[in-house]
C-alpha cells in the first residue's frame, strides 16, 4: 500500500465530539497535532473559504472531529436501497470531478463523527424495521444494502478510527442488511476486518492515463486492480464502479483495454460474483472555478461545453452532463464494450 495521503498537523475539534470515547482514541492517534476548539464541524471558514490554490494542502494536513446530528436514512435505488448516517464526511484524496466538494465549498478534509454507537444503533434499527427484503432489485437480489461512505473514502477513514471496523462488524449481526462503498484507496487492513460477505466494496476504476490525472491523491488503478481479489479472499462481496466516464478522442480504446487487464487479472470467483455500475460524468461551474486554480489541465477534460448542457440536480443544484441524446449513445456504446469484453460482468447501474 502506498504512503497514506495524510500529515495531520491540526485538528478541528467540536467540544461533544472531544469528551466521547471515539474522540478521545482519535486526538491520542495524533497527539502532536495542533487542537483547534470549532463550535461546529460545518462553519469552518478557513477551511470553506481558503485560496483555491492551496486546495490540497488542507486535504494533506487538517482533519475535523465532530458529531452527526441527523441520523437520517435516505431511499436510493441506485447504488444501494439507502443511504445510512456516515461515519465521516470529506476525503483527503482530491478528485478533480469531485462531487461532494460541489457540495460543500473550497477545502473538503476528513470529518470523522465520534458519536459512532449512535450511528450503528440507528443503522440496526432501522434494518430491523424493513424486516426480509420481499423482491430482488437491481441494488440486490436478498439482502437490503446500505451505502457507508456516501460523502467520503472508508478505506482511508479507517486508518484514522476505528469506526469502520465497527461498521464492518455490525452488518455480519444483521440477517436481512449489507453495507456497501466505494473507494479509490488500497487499505490492506481491511482484510482483517472478516466481513463474512456482509460488506459489498465498489472498487473505483478508470483507463490509468485518465486517472491519473483526475484521481488526485489516490492509489493507482494497478494496485485497485490487484486488490480486488485479495478483498473478495478475505470475505467482502466486489463490484466495480467505473467512474466517472469521460469522453475525450480515443476513450473507447483506453476503455477496452482496461476491460481486458481486469479480464487478464480477476480469478473465476470474483468473476462469477461480479457486477458493475456505470457513472458518466457530472461537472459543475463552481468546482471548474476552483480546479481553474490548481489542476486547470483537468479542466480540459472536464469543461466541455460543446458536448455538455446545464441541468438542475435533485438536490437544486446547477450542474453539467453530456448532452440529452448523445449521452444515452455514448453510454450504450460504453455498455457493448463491457459486454464484449467482460460478458460476466453484470451492468447493475447505469446513469
Amino acid at each position: 500500500m502506498a504512503d497514506l495521503p495524510l500529515d495531520i498537523a491540526r485538528i478541528y475539534v467540536e467540544p461533544a465530539a472531544e469528551v466521547l470515547a471515539r474522540g478521545r482514541e482519535i486526538l491520542a492517534r495524533f497527539p502532536d497535532a495542533e487542537r483547534i476548539p470549532v463550535e461546529s464541524h460545518w462553519r469552518i471558514p478557513e477551511l470553506r473559504e481558503g485560496d483555491p490554490g492551496d486546495y490540497l494542502a488542507a486535504k494533506k494536513s487538517a482533519l475535523v472531529l465532530g458529531v452527526k446530528k441527523g441520523l437520517t436514512f435516505r431511499p436510493n435505488g441506485r447504488s444501494a436501497d439507502f443511504i445510512a448516517p456516515s461515519s465521516s464526511n470529506g476525503c483527503a484524496m482530491a478528485c478533480a470531478y469531485c462531487y461532494v466538494a460541489r457540495r460543500k465549498g473550497h477545502a473538503n478534509p476528513i470529518t470523522v463523527f465520534a458519536n459512532i454507537e449512535g450511528i450503528l444503533a440507528a443503522t440496526a434499527r432501522h434494518a430491523a424495521k424493513q424486516g426480509p427484503k420481499a423482491e430482488p432489485n437491481q441494488v440486490d437480489p436478498k439482502d437490503w444494502v446500505y451505502d457507508l461512505g456516501e460523502n467520503g473514502d472508508l478505506s482511508v477513514d479507517a486508518a484514522i478510527s476505528d469506526n469502520v471496523r465497527d461498521i464492518i462488524a455490525l452488518f455480519r449481526t444483521l440477517p436481512n442488511a449489507k453495507g456497501s462503498f466505494a473507494t479509490k484507496w488500497v487499505n490492506r487492513d481491511l482484510l482483517d476486518y472478516d466481513p463474512q460477505g456482509r460488506t459489498r466494496i465498489r472498487m473505483s476504476l478508470m483507463p490509468p492515463a485518465l486517472g491519473k490525472l483526475l484521481d488526485v491523491r489516490t492509489s493507482p488503478m494497478a494496485e485497485r486492480i490487484a486488490a480486488i481479489p485479495e478483498l473478495h479472499r478475505a470475505g467482502y462481496e466486489m463490484h466495480l464502479n467505473f467512474s466517472p466516464v469521460v469522453l475525450r478522442e480515443g476513450w473507447e480504446a483506453e476503455w477496452g483495454a482496461l476491460f481486458e487487464e481486469l479480464d487478464d487479472i480477476l480469478p473465476a470467483a470474483v468473476k462469477d460474483q461480479l457486477a458493475a455500475e456505470i457513472i458518466m460524468l457530472t461537472h459543475n461551474r463552481e468546482l471548474h472555478e476552483i480546479n481553474l486554480a490548481w489542476h486547470p489541465k483537468a479542466e480540459e477534460l472536464l469543461w466541455r461545453p460543446d458536448i455538455q448542457e446545464e441541468k438542475v440536480s435533485e438536490s437544486g443544484g446547477v450542474n453539467l452532463r453530456y448532452r440529452t441524446g448523445w449521452k444515452g449513445r455514448w453510454l450504450q456504446r460504453f455498455k457493448d464494450l463491457l459486454a464484449a469484453r467482460m460478458p460476466y460482468c453484470r451492468v447493475r447501474y447505469a446513469f
